[in-house]
């Protein structure tokens, strides 16, 4: 009988030791869940030091977190530690191998890098995932690792199927006309920055490009008229001063 109930007592108390820990997960990943999100909140403000200091935070309490291993690439990759960006979004594809967005993000730091080959693996490997939803993002992002490699007619085939997916994706029609331009077609150039701008009139780069390409053809008046644009729409940036050197330049000042 005793025997009997030390057994008892014995199980009971693994049961609630298990129960205890499994708790405590819980409650850990749960804390672990609203650092995230509200570093994800810092993160869309532009605020990335404090978008990082809670998925550090985060990444303490529950480090097995796809969605937070990304979300910590991506805010390195923000404060430009590119190489800690790659080891986190590796991470995040460790624990989720079908990620699709975290490879796009990779993709993007590899493209800064200049590791064009690295960053046309990591979008092919995203679009190999049916299930992405914005299949366009990787693909136009494809487009401009081609353009950092010269393979123009890739870097065009993939700015078209981002088109194809997404007709109104004014980010994919800037793509390529940077592409056309590389290639020294002014005059396509300007055809499809007409159409970023047309579905996006507030697009600065578009306008700032729309001058270089007018430029290009040595259509002052009509660069001067773009550039104008950008002043006008991002003033008192870095941009926007791009823009006045520009038409200081073809003023002749």
């Amino acid at each position: 009988m005793l025997k009997r109930s030390m057994l008892f007592l014995s199980c009971l108390f693994v049961s609630l030791s298990l129960f205890s820990c499994a708790t405590d997960t819980a409650a850990r990943k749960n804390q672990a869940e609203a650092s995230r999100r509200l570093g994800e909140g810092y993160l869309a403000e532009g605020n990335s030091t404090a978008a990082l200091r809670e998925f550090l935070k985060a990444e303490k309490l529950y480090e097995n977190d796809a969605f937070l291993q990304s979300d910590l690439g991506f805010a390195y990759f923000a404060k430009e530690e590119f190489d800690l960006a790659i080891v986190h979004f590796k991470k995040a594809l460790e624990l989720k191998p079908d990620y699709s967005e975290a490879l796009n993000k990779m993709g993007v730091v590899y493209g800064r890098l200049g590791q064009w080959d690295n960053a046309i693996s990591s979008f092919n490997r995203a679009l190999d995932n049916l299930l992405y939803t914005t299949p366009h993002i990787a693909l136009c992002n494809l487009g401009e690792a081609y353009r950092g490699k010269k393979d123009y007619e890739r870097s065009i085939d993939s700015y078209r199927k981002a088109l194809k997916t997404e007709p109104r994706f004014p980010t994919a029609f800037r793509g390529l006309a940077l592409t056309y331009m590389a290639m020294g077609n002014y005059e396509a150039a300007i055809s499809s920055l007409g159409k970023a701008i047309q579905y996006a009139p507030r697009f600065a780069n578009a306008y700032f490009d729309l001058g270089r390409a007018y430029t290009g053809q040595s259509e002052t008046w009509e660069a001067i008229s773009a550039f104008n644009m950008v002043v006008e729409l991002a003033a008192d940036t870095p941009l926007a001063d791009m823009a006045l050197e520009e038409i200081r330049k073809l003023q002749g000042n």
